[in-house]
């Protein structure tokens, strides 16, 4: 149904139309000329090592659960970010058949790619028709939305360009908080390392979940994340030239912690307060109290990720009296608790040689 994630085969094996339960599955991975090489490579690993690593580091017979390919538009070698050269094996005309198909991410200029690319839009829609699973990672999604096959679906993406997309593609139910997405066989993930999520989240849903609990073990790495908006920098203002709305910009970000109110902040800048809100609304895109609650929370997670003790010392310094207002509105903009995203993040920083929770990084 458009616009309805579809969340079936979650911790059970799915198999494709015509397919044995034991045949391993096919996988396309797409190449992009100046795109991220992780995007296409973690894919690749961790297809590969389902039903085989685990095995291989517990002397069981390898079962090998996905055939991977590796082609690019012409056939030809791409060079990613960093002058790293990938050979595919073939190019996208080439495939004959394919259960699934991952499109890397491309460069930041993806209109441009979009623009040298065009063989690969009909082709996606051709394998879909076919009853392909199609999945776009972080850029890679945009070639799906100019498609056409996103339109009434949902849908995410890096939150860095989602505003982008969403301007560009106003039929797509976009999702960007998310770090994959799945709706009527087109999977699309946030950032690059959100390949492995949704690499993990297809083994998960044709092999089952302890085949895809071997696979992220063996490798290492963690099942699939669900909300990536506590990884976002928070975008305050887009660029305007109201000299009035920035001077109150610079205010708030030096006393977002006070008791500020509307009619205090306008006549500060010698405005009336309905005049106030439109301009603000209008320079930033955001209203002033919803402004001030982003300064806020920003401010909470640079505690937390600093492994503050007290959520309630937090809560108290950034403005807020009312502990569970604040839990409330840090959900909100971060897609988890304060404590929750103090557990994630504080044991990411390293200063001076050491992780946050004392062990030495070397």
């Amino acid at each position: 149904m458009p616009g309805k994630a579809s969340a079936a085969g979650r911790g059970k094996r799915q198999t494709s139309p015509g397919r044995g339960a034991n045949t391993p599955l096919d996988v396309t991975i797409v190449l992009l000329e100046g795109g991220y090489a992780s995007t296409a490579i973690g894919p690749i690993e961790v297809f590969h090592s389902a039903g085989v690593l685990w095995n291989w580091l517990h002397g069981e017979p390898e079962q090998p659960r996905f055939r991977v390919r590796v082609a690019s538009i012409d056939g030809r070698a791409v060079t990613s970010l960093g002058s790293l050269g990938l050979t595919p094996a073939c190019a996208i005309r080439d495939i004959k058949r394919t259960d699934i198909i991952i499109i890397a991410a491309s460069d930041c200029n993806v209109q441009e790619q979009i623009a040298r690319s065009t063989p690969l839009l009909p082709w996606l829609r051709k394998w879909h028709s076919r009853g392909a699973i199609i999945a776009g990672i972080c850029t890679g999604v945009a070639f799906l939305a100019e498609s056409g096959l996103l339109d009434g679906r949902q849908a995410t993406t890096h939150w860095g360009v989602a505003a982008l997309f969403r301007a560009r593609y106003p039929n797509v139910v976009w999702r960007p908080e998310q770090f994959v997405t799945e709706d009527a066989r087109l999977l699309c993930s946030g950032g690059v390392y959100a390949s492995i999520d949704l690499s993990l989240h297809l083994v998960e849903k044709f092999c089952g979940r302890e085949i895809a609990l071997q696979c992220a073990k063996s490798l290492l790495v963690s099942m699939p994340r669900g909300r990536q908006s506590g990884y976002s920098v928070v975008r305050f203002s887009r660029p305007h030239s109201d000299d009035k709305i920035r001077q109150t910009e610079d205010y708030l970000h030096e006393h977002f912690n006070r008791d500020l109110t509307i009619d205090r902040l306008a006549e500060r800048i010698g405005m009336g307060s309905r005049n106030f809100i439109r301009r603000f609304k209008a320079a930033t895109g955001h209203l002033p109290g919803a402004y001030i609650q982003m300064l806020r929370v920003s401010a909470a997670k640079d505690m937390l990720e600093q492994g503050a003790a007290s959520i309630q010392v937090v809560c108290s310094k950034i403005g807020y009296e009312d502990i569970a207002f604040f839990r409330s509105i840090f959900k909100r903009h971060a897609g988890m608790t304060p404590a929750e995203y103090r557990a994630r993040f504080a044991n990411m920083n390293v200063a001076r040689g050491e992780l946050a929770d004392g062990r030495s990084a070397a």
